[in-house]
């Protein structure tokens, strides 16, 4: 059997095959690279320019079922995406099933990892969660403001840099000296809003942008690990995995690797390749679903949460 993933969530439109021992056959992706910020309809527009073309690369004879990640994500984005793997189906006639884009980054890491059932901890632009299976996706712990990826973008164009900002932010954070921050943790939850406010402030009053961000990443990655070692705890997990596009910062996994050397716990970082939005994780997912017999309609569901499976 083969499966091919549709990845058109946010800035990055992506294919990816896969047979039924998730060996990976194709992974075509193009990237939309704004000036600053993602422009939805911009991003969607780039979508639909590039998505025939990375399509007539591939052999779709063989393709036997469609996974289209059909949620979180970006209104336009998703209505091209929802549509175009939609049309594409019923071209080729063959099934077709919505994956949420949440459960594909957690499920392509737990494959190429070799784990089963860790505790996630999964950072991307737009979220931030602590997640655990019990019969089901659960969230222990999550932003209640801004996605930590979405934060290092907006603290990186205060500064000058082009998204996305997090690479530039660790390189610069390297040469620079701790400086206070607030630190926001409430209970499981975290808040990033008020540290990066207080961190604009301080770039506006002439504090060293590399004291500014090195204090902003050592602040956030502490909040971190504070709940991940209490979902730890209370879950009574022994492996600690990461993913998403914001957990390759080097620093970040430094600081939970050693809270994990520190419990006795496994800690695993989804390989780089497969970290940010790729089509890969969505053709994985969708196998995985369709052997579990989970139908899920392809519809276009921008709040999609991953504890509503």
């Amino acid at each position: 059997m083969r499966v091919l993933g549709i990845e058109c969530t946010a800035h990055t439109f992506g294919l990816g095959v896969i047979d039924d021992t998730y060996n990976v056959l194709i992974d075509e992706r193009q990237t939309y690279q704004p000036k600053e910020g993602i422009v939805p309809r911009e991003a969607a527009k780039f979508h639909k320019e590039n998505a025939n073309r990375l399509l007539e690369e591939l052999d779709l004879d063989n393709i036997d079922l469609i996974g289209i990640s059909s949620g979180p994500g970006l209104p336009p984005c998703l209505n091209f995406g929802v549509d175009f793997a939609k049309n594409l189906a019923k071209k080729l006639d063959r099934p077709i099933i919505g994956v949420n884009h949440c459960q594909a980054h957690i499920e392509v890491g737990k494959v190429f990892c070799g784990v089963e059932d860790p505790l996630v901890l999964y950072i991307s632009g737009g979220n931030t969660q602590i997640i655990y299976n019990n019969r089901g996706y659960k969230i222990l712990g999550e932003t209640q403001d801004i996605g930590l990826g979405n934060a290092f973008d907006k603290l990186g164009r205060k500064v000058g840099l082009k998204f996305p900002a997090g690479p530039k932010i660790e390189s610069l954070a390297k040469k620079g000296k701790f400086i206070l921050l607030p630190y926001s943790v409430k209970g499981m939850d975290l808040n990033f809003s008020g540290i990066l406010t207080e961190a604009m402030r301080k770039i506006e009053k002439g504090e060293k942008k590399e004291d500014v961000l090195h204090s902003f990443q050592e602040v956030c990655f502490s909040m971190l690990a504070e709940v991940c070692e209490r979902a730890l705890a209370a879950t009574d997990k022994k492996e600690l995995l990461l993913v998403g596009g914001v957990v390759q910062n080097q620093r970040l996994q430094e600081v939970l690797r050693r809270m994990c050397e520190d419990r006795g716990a496994n800690f695993y970082v989804v390989p780089k390749e497969y970290a940010g939005d790729n089509g890969v994780m969505i053709a994985l997912t969708a196998l995985i679903n369709w052997k579990e017999e989970k139908r899920i309609e392809p519809k276009v569901n921008p709040n999609w949460r991953i504890d509503s499976i």
